[in-house]
């Protein structure tokens, strides 16, 4: 079983913009058909998408079968207006509205739904993020909603602060994770949350003239310090590199690599896989 637990086919890995305009009028197969493909020849047999707003990610799982391939697609994340996400998710503005989406992503039939709670990692700054993480109870909320309507939930989520009531609503995975605690890792250790760290998505900045060095260095050692605590509580672990990101193409093998450093063992990515498989 191989498996990339985080991935955006509406992404090349290059830049986001021109990547999303090809698939304005409608998915391109030819690009989903080449990713698939490659994917298939890695030996890959599981991909679960971060979702996109244009069906790309709905379209790679109806072709993903001829290709071997369980593909698992939120359809679009889900973004508060205002905050980030919103490039690639679809907006709501009040819990009404966000009910709405749950309930009509469920009965389009997509496979769980995904919140977005967070800003991203400022890759200049180690310890800042782009923006305030989203009220404590309104994660929560989110999360009870979803549920509600029989819907797992993935959660990009960096900064304990969102982390922590999100672990203790029951959310089922947590992706990227930046700054967490040892109260965040306990938390979700506690909950048998599965852990995304995508690491990829730091160390292959590094040395790419965009950043400071200095400051992607720092942030992949925070990452990879708390990636190896959380190991080390016997929580959920899985691998995804966020493929479809900046420098991280699909099909990238940077992952594994990264996890094992932090001193993660194949027994425990199985286990971390086997739970996203059943979760999701």
């Amino acid at each position: 079983m191989k498996a990339d637990c985080h991935i955006h086919m509406v992404l090349d890995g290059e830049y986001w913009k021109a990547a999303i305009s090809r698939h304005a009028k409608q998915p391109e197969d030819g690009f989903i058909r080449q990713a698939l493909s490659d994917y298939q020849a890695l030996g890959y047999t599981y991909l679960r998408d971060g979702g996109d707003r244009w069906g790309v990610g709905v379209r790679a799982r109806e072709l993903a079968p001829e290709y071997g391939i369980t593909y698992k697609t939120p359809g679009a994340p889900l973004c508060e207006n205002g905050r980030y996400g919103s490039f690639i998710g679809a907006v709501y503005e009040t819990l009404q509205d966000y009910r709405v989406l749950v309930v009509s992503a469920r009965k389009r039939g997509m496979d769980f739904i995904k919140i977005m709670v967070s800003g991203l990692m400022d890759f200049d700054r180690y310890g800042i993020l782009t923006e305030p993480g989203m009220p404590a109870q309104r994660i929560r909320e989110l999360i009870h909603i979803a549920h509600e309507e029989g819907m797992a939930v993935m959660a990009h989520a960096n900064g304990a602060d969102t982390v922590i009531p999100a672990a203790e609503a029951g959310v089922d995975s947590v992706e990227h994770g930046a700054y967490l605690t040892e109260e965040a890792l306990f938390a979700m250790k506690e909950a048998g949350t599965v852990w995304v760290p995508t690491l990829s998505t730091i160390a292959n900045l590094r040395k790419q003239g965009r950043f400071d060095d200095r400051a992607v260095e720092k942030i992949l050692e925070s990452a990879l310090q708390n990636v190896s605590r959380f190991h080390a509580m016997s929580g959920l672990l899985a691998p995804g590199t966020d493929a479809g990101a900046w420098r991280v193409p699909h099909g990238s093998q940077t992952e594994l690599p990264l996890l094992y450093q932090a001193g993660v063992t194949d027994t425990a990515l199985q286990s971390g896989t086997r739970a996203i498989m059943e979760k999701f």
